[in-house]
């Protein structure tokens, strides 16, 4: 399984794209196909607008530009892909930062007749502040420029001198024609100068494997499982998603808060005894000691704990029109844990296009970045975001009106 975000500007092609992939794959049904002919007759247009198949709002589509997350499935012979189609205007870099939190690769799409804009940058930093482990840039629009090759490697050189400010471990240059399909799935005959994959080949074959991590045990647990029934009396289980880690029937583990130590009896998945488990899979758990453990509690290893901590410094990314101020109570959801929390000390807003940080800022508004210091009224059980995504990120809540105000990332705790 693969999850990929677009990202990019305004207009730069990303729904476009994502139909191209879903149209040229096979992924599509007639009905779905005729439905997009049709509007897009109806519309005036000329040709067959494949950015309808996600943008499915109406607001969407009088406008012409993507505004909420749409979220496409399809699949070849060799992988499974999960699209998350994320928004290009700046208002709306929030939905931006949610599609991108669980992606394993981020597409950024630039035209190539306008190269790098603020948003192009402004998003290729998101994606590397998310840790999103791979990065492709398509250098979209190629047709409009007479396949130059010209145009291609300046967007490249500039997007290389751009990308040494940031933390970039895989970096990919791919020139495509969304409208027209040239190098999306299969190789073009308009570039013979370009000797790389194309889009679909290098989405099967991108090694994700190894970016999880499978050497510290974080399992926080969401659920306890106590059967009603005479006969599974005795049934204790502790359900939850592994967020890092391999697990053992056998293992030895150590609960937090409490720090009681205990040994896997079992494992299980939908009933059914299995030999390990792994990041993320969602499991549950069986111990061979009746220890105290509820919802919200961390099951790891021994020698190999995650950090307890209630004084946390994260970067922030604000999502809502009211700002961020130094002494504002909310509510914080990390792992399955829930607390309150106090903001201590806003250290800096960050311009994500001149990565300058503005030590003077006395708040955070909408969509804007910035590290703070919280203080939480519960310890919580996490990681620095750069080891785990998981334990590393966190969301802060509204206590009134219960809405999601801001995603933070753990850059140290204590």
């Amino acid at each position: 399984m693969l999850r990929f975000a677009t990202a990019g500007s305004v207009d730069d092609g990303k729904s476009t794209l994502i139909g191209r992939l879903l149209l040229d794959t096979k992924a599509l049904f007639e009905d779905q196909l005729e439905a997009v002919e049709r509007t897009s007759r109806e519309r005036g247009d000329d040709y067959t607008d494949l950015a309808l198949l996600t943008d499915g709002l109406r607001a969407e589509r009088e406008q012409g530009i993507t505004i909420d997350v749409a979220y496409r499935y399809f699949a070849t012979p060799r992988r499974k892909f999960v699209i998350a189609d994320t928004p290009g205007h700046i208002q709306y870099t929030r939905n931006m930062v949610t599609g991108a939190s669980t992606a394993d690769l981020a597409l950024v799409l630039v035209d190539a007749r306008k190269g790098l804009v603020e948003q192009s940058r402004r998003h290729a930093f998101l994606a590397t502040l998310l840790r999103v482990p791979h990065l492709v840039l398509c250098v979209n629009k190629m047709d409009l420029v007479d396949f130059d090759p010209a145009h291609y490697e300046s967007v490249r050189q500039e997007f290389t001198a751009f990308a040494t400010k940031l933390d970039i471990s895989d970096l990919t240059f791919i020139p495509i024609s969304a409208l027209n399909g040239d190098n999306v799935v299969t190789r073009s005959e308009n570039t013979p100068w370009y000797d790389g994959p194309s889009l679909l080949h290098h989405l099967e074959n991108v090694h994700v494997a190894s970016d999880r991590n499978l050497v510290d045990v974080r399992f926080p647990v969401q659920y306890v499982i106590r059967p009603q029934s005479k006969a599974a009396r005795d049934y204790r289980g502790y359900a939850g998603q592994i967020a890092g880690g391999v697990l053992k029937p056998g293992d030895d583990v150590l609960v937090l808060p409490s720090g009681l130590t205990s040994r896997i009896a079992s494992i299980e998945i939908a009933g059914k005894e299995v030999h390990e488990a792994y990041a993320p899979m969602s499991v549950t758990l069986r111990l061979s000691d009746d220890v105290d453990i509820s919802r919200g509690d961390m099951i790891c290893r021994p020698h190999n704990a995650a950090t307890v901590a209630q004084d946390l410094q994260a970067m922030m990314c604000w999502m809502t029109d009211q700002p961020l101020k130094r002494g504002d109570r909310l509510v914080i959801k990390h792992t399955t844990r829930t607390a309150r929390v106090v903001v201590k000390e806003l250290l800096y807003r960050l311009d994500v296009n001149t990565l300058h940080r503005d030590e003077t800022a006395d708040q955070l508004g909408l969509n804007e970045i910035g590290r703070v210091g919280l203080r939480v009224t519960q310890p919580v059980f996490c990681d620095e975001y750069r080891r785990n995504r998981t334990t590393g990120g966190f969301i802060l809540i509204d206590e009134g009106t219960n809405r999601t105000v801001g995603a933070g990332m753990i850059v140290s705790a204590g």
